[in-house]
């Protein structure tokens, strides 16, 4: 059975929109799921160490981990929320795209060389170098856990609404459901192809991906001769009068909203840089050289990916309608599959549905694999057991670790569902960028740092970070929507917050560094002759092939 958009007269809130044929669209479903099920289950027979289950057995070359690298990066963010932001809120929604894709110079020109060339299997190998090594890696190991959470929030939720959409289910419990069955084949994932199979499904949904945009980039243009111009036209009439094309429509509001602007564009140019997803991905590949290049050809495809967000967005605003995207199940992260389907029908809609959906299960493989390997590898292994753990014992934890963390991001999911994923994955860059940004800079460039400043930062900027999105209005206390009869905060029915800004990063971020600062010069301890060896191994990789042996 087939349903259709429903527009609304101009003036009205159209009532919950559904779209495509179900049948269609799970058949599509299945067919994805069941092609990325065979490559890792055909991946995995070659899992036979820790370094192939944490990191491929190195054998990415920098194209192939270039490639994945885009895939892990575009996630349901970057496709479904920041094409929804521009639908809503044009100029100040591909403020999105800009910042995530400024990110990746700072990723380039300060760490990805440097992490490959001096660890091993995460980043807190990297932080624990020449300092203390249980506390440092705890540390590091519970903010990339938190990092991972809130990034597997916006993932899970995008997958809530995605399907809902798609299947026409508006209630919760359906939803809740939908969310729980990504959650299981997430940790399917994981457990039966770790980083191997994790890699070739990024790398296939990537170019699915960016193939999938660049034909609704085209499409889109097509439908207005072509003429950018005419485009943005329409969007603006669409929005009623709306200032789409001005910056300011969400973040001009007041003083107080162009803090939070600052404070978001802090988080995102700084937080890709300390994402402990992204940086695993540089021990794939088995030389400081393929990394670079892998650097390299993900800014590239991330970069035309986030021109072509421009186009669907405002296509999506012009050719679907705010209000119509506003009123659908998953509000604007359903922006990009309703585009689709005006575009192209039941069949685009089935197609670039599936490859969101794709893209989301291979962004939740990624961050659990990343999350797990940190939990084995640096809590159990190095803490618990002090470094006398097997390889074999490290892969099991590993895997148990996955189970818990999908049912964790499960639950998560379904209390985050609704919000714009967009928004909350800059939550994550937010907590990245405060954590361990900080502490991965001055371990790779101040031969002064020691322990209780990497202590100080990492605790500080995380506490900071998550206190006062805790106490924010994204978790309690911003005003009823007219328009859904809803608070924007996860929280229905109660205001607990203190904190004015949605994002916390213009407060957490300066702190951690002061805090690494004023811990590092309160502590007398300085390792000179560690500090050496780091900086030898970081600038030329000589030592590191020592690191790639269990």
């Amino acid at each position: 059975m087939s349903a259709t958009v429903v527009h609304a007269a101009p003036g009205l809130v159209p009532m919950a929109t559904n779209v495509g044929s179900p049948t269609l669209n799970i058949t599509i479903f299945g067919i994805f799921v069941l092609i990325t099920l065979g490559i890792v289950i055909r991946a995995s027979k070659n899992n036979r160490s820790a370094a192939d289950f944490y990191a491929g057995g190195r054998a990415f070359t920098g194209r192939q981990n270039g490639i994945a690298i885009a895939g892990d990066y575009l996630s349901a963010a970057s496709f479904l929320g920041i094409a929804g932001a521009i639908a809503l809120n044009g100029y100040d929604g591909f403020l999105y795209s800009i910042g995530f894709l400024v990110a990746w110079l700072v990723a380039l020109l300060l760490v990805a060389e440097l992490l490959r060339n001096a660890g091993k299997y995460t980043m807190a190998d990297v932080l624990s170098f020449r300092l203390k090594q249980r506390p440092v890696r705890m540390a590091a190991a519970i903010s990339t856990l938190a990092v991972c959470f809130f990034y597997l929030l916006a993932q899970m939720a995008g997958a809530g609404g995605l399907v809902a959409l798609l299947l026409g289910i508006d209630d919760k419990a359906g939803q809740s459901l939908v969310i729980a069955v990504v959650g299981v084949l997430m940790i399917s994932y994981v457990l039966i192809g770790g980083m191997k199979g994790t890699t070739w499904v990024q790398i296939i949904k990537a170019v699915l991906l960016i193939i999938g945009a660049g034909v609704m980039f085209l499409w889109v243009l097509g439908k207005f001769g072509l003429n950018l111009s005419s485009l943005l036209g329409d969007a603006v009439q669409a929005s009623g009068g709306k200032k789409v094309l001005d910056p300011g429509l969400q973040y001009g509001k007041s003083g107080l909203t162009k803090i939070d602007f600052i404070s978001l564009s802090l988080a995102l140019v700084l937080g890709t840089a300390g994402l402990p997803h992204v940086l695993m991905r540089f021990y794939t590949v088995p030389s400081s050289k393929e990394a670079r290049k892998s650097v390299e050809w993900a800014i590239w495809l991330i970069g035309i990916f986030y021109l072509f967000t421009l186009v669907l967005g405002y296509g999506a605003a012009a050719l679907v309608g705010p209000k119509v995207i506003a009123a659908a199940p998953g509000k604007a992260n359903s922006a990009a599959p309703l585009l689709a389907y005006e575009l192209g029908g039941e069949l685009l809609l089935g197609i670039i549905s599936a490859v969101a959906f794709a893209t989301i299960l291979a962004v939740v493989a990624g961050l659990t694999i990343t999350a797990s390997a940190s939990l084995s590898h640096d809590i159990y292994n190095s803490v618990i057991k002090e470094g006398t753990a097997s390889a074999e014992e490290e892969v099991r934890v590993a895997r148990i670790t996955a189970v818990v963390i999908g049912i964790f991001a499960i639950l998560g999911g379904i209390l985050a569902n609704g919000q714009n994923i967009a928004f909350l994955v800059a939550l994550a860059f937010a907590i990245a960028a405060s954590a361990n940004l900080p502490t991965i800079l001055y371990s790779l460039f101040w031969k002064r740092f020691n322990t209780r400043g990497a202590l100080w930062s990492i605790y500080g900027g995380l506490i900071t970070a998550l206190t006062l999105i805790i106490f924010s209005p994204v978790v309690s206390g911003k005003p009823v929507d007219p328009a859904t009869g809803k608070s924007l905060s996860m929280l229905q029915d109660t205001d607990f917050h203190w904190f004015p800004l949605d994002n916390p990063g213009i407060v957490s971020i300066p702190l951690a560094f002061v805090l690494g600062w004023l811990g590092t010069v309160t502590s007398k301890e300085f390792n000179a002759a560690k500090y050496a060896e780091m900086e030898v191994r970081s600038l030329t990789g000589h030592g590191a092939e020592k690191a790639t042996t269990h």
